[in-house]
């Protein structure tokens, strides 16, 4: 079983790319908190296809709260210097905005993690 469920802040802007005749792929780094005493954040690239990825680049920016739930996948690539490369990424089937839009209500949001775990 591949699932993921996140639920984070964006911590780059959404890169929406054309990677074929109406086909896009919207891309982000999504930082997840880390519930400990510690604190501190994980980093994770997330891969949005279609018109969901459109919507997330019209409608997401850095710093933003977005609930996501997916797929892992691994790939790998030559890198220009002739390395081999890989990352683990998330490819996103659903992705909830979870901050209000600008000038809205408070949202929920302002909660700290644990207490939004249900």
């Amino acid at each position: 079983m591949n699932v993921v469920s996140l639920i984070g802040n964006l911590a780059t802007e959404v890169e929406l790319k054309e990677v074929g005749q109406e086909k896009h792929v919207a891309g982000f780094l999504l930082a997840i908190d880390r519930p400990s005493k510690n604190g501190g954040a994980d980093f994770v690239h997330i891969s949005v296809w279609d018109r969901q990825g459109e919507l997330c680049s019209e409608y997401l920016a850095k710093g933003k709260r977005v609930g996501l739930e997916g797929r892992l996948r691994s790939r790998s690539w030559d890198a220009e210097d002739g390395s081999r490369r890989s990352t683990i990424e998330v490819v996103a089937h659903r992705v909830e905005f979870l901050s209000p839009p600008e000038g809205g209500p408070p949202a929920d949001a302002d909660i700290p993690f644990a207490a939004t775990a249900a």
